[in-house]
């Protein structure tokens, strides 16, 4: 018997950054009683998904995700292969597509024919397996509305942007300040710009507009990003969801057990928390991937033991190697330092001051989401131009000097938390705060936005039915979003 929900399923790549916005976006649609299986290639990488066949609760007892993964077809998958996420860009590339087109034959099969696929960047070969079969395709964008603008503009206008011959150049787009060329996401710049990510982030966003792309879910709200969004979105349609955040949906404890064994393996931090003065804590995470060299990690335990503060501090058990034993015992009992922590809930609590962060983009929408000011130490990919957003444009904290050094840290960290602009920073923060909240909740922006999504969906079905799948032009998606964004 065919399944008479709408099927959405969701084609992440392989990183955790890139997992976790897409699982989230999952459970909304999971939650608005869209029938929503969530599939990559799963590694050991890969923290805490379910097995293979489970099915989860997506929040508050509404909706339930699916999971089913991508399996090569010719041989086992051998681990190697995503222990460099270059070799893992390469793999996924090659086994992907063969993959992708019998899991959608698979599921056809057993009764619930999918009826759209979301997948998010560094899978264009989702777009051509879709297109086809017949299939509308969404993308979640997971960076900033600002960075999926500059790459547009980039990959429309290549002569207006950084060159071997011009490597410093500015940069100006319409609806955003103008970006320094170190600013710049890396794979614009001339010395990256060509490299197989640049490449295969080329082909995706070619797809927008063809192929079967109509609609480019964003996680970031209009008010955040308001200039950025209008300015792009007679070129894409963009459609800002976010921020998308770690169990939006279960901040009252109403959540199935699945979710409370996560809230379990917090490795004390919420308990730590709870013992510490309201706005005390320095939090210091650096995301999936970066890893900041020994030099440096020792710089950021003197900077911490510096600031005279209590620190909760991440520290991957691939970069614990990093950091000397001496360090740890000299910062023993003035701080914590964890292998991972329920990032969303950290920064939610009231004890936390201040947020060091690498600037991936989901980290910075969960901050501003939780109203934490920031001290940005940007890395790779768009973290500079995130970093370059929260100093100038949301006005939420500084930005760490490079190489970091234990006084440049402690200097900045003081500055956010205590310095003459302490407070204007916490205000600005609330405020974001105060507006991303409003967006996600029932009738905001981004909810009405998602829920034009789901309806366009439910269209495309009903349709399909009959015997036409599309789903709506980026024309009409435009009149949607026009008529409805203005108000937050």
């Amino acid at each position: 018997m065919p399944s008479q929900q709408p099927h959405v399923l969701l084609v992440s790549f392989p990183l955790q950054g890139h997992v976790n916005p897409l699982l989230r976006l999952g459970a909304r649609l999971a939650a608005r009683d869209l029938l929503v299986t969530f599939t990559t290639f799963r590694h050991a990488g890969l923290r805490a998904l379910p097995d293979d066949g489970a099915c989860v609760g997506a929040g508050a007892g509404r909706g339930r995700l699916r999971f089913e993964y991508l399996r090569r077809r010719d041989a086992p998958d051998d681990p190697r292969r995503y222990q460099d996420p270059t070799d893992m860009l390469r793999h996924v590339a090659d086994a992907g597509p063969s993959a992708l087109a019998c899991l959608i034959r698979r599921q056809a099969g057993a009764g619930r024919p999918v009826a759209c696929v979301v997948n998010n960047p560094f899978v264009p070969w989702a777009l051509d397996v879709t297109s086809g079969m017949g299939i509308p395709c969404a993308m979640l964008w997971i960076q900033s509305c600002a960075v999926l603008s500059l790459y547009y503009h980039f990959y429309s206008f290549p002569e207006a942007f950084p060159s071997d011959a011009d490597p410093d150049a500015p940069v100006a787009v319409p609806g955003l300040p103008t970006v320094a060329a170190d600013e710049l996401p890396h794979m614009v710049r001339p010395e990256y710009a060509r490299n197989l990510w640049g490449d295969m982030l080329r082909a995706q966003l070619g797809g927008i507009g063809k192929k079967t792309v109509s609609w480019v879910l964003v996680n970031t709200f209009y008010g955040l990003e308001r200039s950025a969004i209008d300015a792009l979105r007679s070129h894409v349609p963009v459609t800002p969801v976010g921020p998308l955040l770690e169990h939006d949906d279960r901040r009252d404890g109403d959540g199935d057990d699945d979710d409370l064994a996560a809230v379990a393996d917090d490795d004390g931090c919420v308990a730590w928390l709870d013992a510490q003065p309201p706005r005390s804590v320095v939090y210091v995470a650096f995301g999936s991937l970066v890893n900041i060299g020994r030099g440096e990690m020792l710089a950021v335990a003197e900077g911490l033991v510096g600031t005279g503060r209590p620190f909760l501090w991440v520290v991957r058990d691939d970069s614990r190697e990093l950091l000397p034993e001496d360090a740890l015992a000299a910062i023993s009992g003035k701080g914590k330092v964890v292998a991972w922590c329920p990032q969303g809930r950290v920064l939610g609590h009231d004890a936390v001051g201040c947020f060091v962060t690498h600037c991936g983009w989901n980290s910075v929408a969960e901050a501003l989401a939780a109203g934490v000011p920031m001290v940005g130490y940007p890395w790779w990919s768009d973290q500079f131009t995130n970093a370059k957003m929260l100093v100038d444009e949301y006005k939420v904290g500084v930005q760490l000097p490079a190489p970091v050094t234990r006084d440049a840290l402690r200097a900045c960290v003081d500055e956010v938390m205590s310095g003459p602009e302490a407070a204007a920073f916490r205000m600005r923060a609330t405020a974001w705060k105060e507006e991303a909240t409003a967006s996600v909740a029932d009738g905001g922006s981004s909810d009405r936005n998602l829920q034009a999504f789901v309806e366009d969906i439910r269209r495309s079905h009903g349709k399909g039915s009959r015997g036409g799948s599309r789903i709506s032009s980026s024309g009409n998606i435009a009149k949607h979003l026009n008529s409805i964004d203005v108000i937050p």
